[in-house]
């Protein structure tokens, strides 16, 4: 497996993340078998986890913290904080500096570990100054507990005031964004990926499948359901016309993939891995059938005619379903798009 350089830190990390979203109640609570699954990855080349302290509730990142043991210098451990742990304290949550630090130290705690490698903030704070986040990262990463920081799902304006502010209060910057990405997904082509590559930033991508949609379970005629609740219902709406657009798109893609001599999963993979702004796509194994499945397409490169071909089933720069889009959540609610009366 050929490693990447992530962004401008001078690390270098396997074009494929190891996800562990499903790792825990919300996916495969057997720690054993999760275990096996991690190490699997690790053995095939892949250097990089991502978890978060939301995911099963902590479950995830206790169960990796434990999988890594003895283990821990091999690979880039990236986790991420912002996500309600306590829906009765809205002080739990958030970018704030107060919530901050007690969320590094509780996953420091579950990974069983003293330094995070890559601390990620999940989601941007329409009601929290990025600067007041940056700080505490910041000290964080002068404290040793945090080599780097990075964000997610911001929009391509966010991650420039992020970058903007990193330089004028002399902080930290981000060094890395993770953002939605697959053949359905397509969004981020028209400005977040310009964005992060101006910026020299390394992008962990999430979702690659489209949460399951170009895993082959989703097919006209044979549309399967979630296999974890943490999955948003409307993606997943059968009487939606964007989703039954996507049951088409997906029809022409699997032909596709079966031409081009590769499987359907193995095709949407390394489409996310083949743009170059894209340095790892991440990769959430729930079994280790689903693990096997994804590995092939770290070593392969498409295609230009099939890309091309790509480009004509699902256009560039387009999401097919907008409620896959992960950014613009507070942006694009009618209470933001409607002036109200004094």
């Amino acid at each position: 497996m050929d490693y990447r350089p992530l962004g401008r830190t001078g690390v270098q990390v396997s074009p494929l993340c190891l996800g562990a979203m499903m790792f825990g109640p919300w996916g495969n609570n057997d720690h054993a078998d999760a275990t096996r699954i991690i190490h699997r990855a690790i053995d095939s080349g892949i250097n990089f986890l991502d978890t978060a302290d939301v995911y099963s509730g902590g479950a995830s990142e206790e169960i990796v913290g434990k999988a890594l043991e003895g283990k821990r210098d091999d690979v880039f451990l990236a986790t991420k904080f912002f996500m309600p742990m306590n829906e009765d304290d809205p002080n739990q949550r958030g970018g704030s500096r107060r919530w901050i630090m007690r969320a590094v130290e509780d996953s420091l705690r579950r990974l069983n570990t003293d330094y995070i490698d890559l601390y990620q903030v999940h989601r941007p704070s329409p009601d929290t100054d990025v600067e007041e986040t940056l700080g505490a990262l910041t000290d964080l990463v002068r404290q040793g507990k945090v080599r780097y920081i990075g964000s997610s799902s911001y929009s391509g304006s966010q991650i420039v005031e992020a970058q903007w502010a990193s330089r004028d209060r002399n902080l930290e910057r981000f060094v890395t964004e993770q953002p939605p990405y697959s053949i359905l997904v397509r969004g981020i082509e028209e400005d977040v990926l310009p964005t992060v590559q101006r910026h020299g930033m390394g992008t962990l991508t999430y979702s690659p499948l489209g949460g399951g949609w170009l895993s082959g379970r989703w097919r006209k005629g044979a549309a399967s359901a979630p296999t974890s609740s943490a999955r948003p219902s409307a993606r997943f709406d059968m009487t939606s016309p964007a989703n039954q657009r996507k049951l088409d798109i997906v029809e022409e893609l699997a032909r596709l993939a079966e031409q081009s001599g590769m499987t359907l999963i193995e095709l949407a993979i390394a489409f996310v891995i083949n743009h170059p702004g894209v340095t790892a796509a991440i990769v959430g194994p729930r079994t280790m059938e689903q693990l096997e499945s994804y590995l092939p397409a770290a070593d392969i490169t498409l295609a230009s005619d099939v890309l091309d071909r790509i480009d004509k089933i699902a256009a560039p720069g387009v999401t097919v379903n907008p409620d896959d889009n992960s950014y613009g959540a507070h942006e694009l609610t009618a209470q933001a798009r409607r002036r109200t009366r004094p």
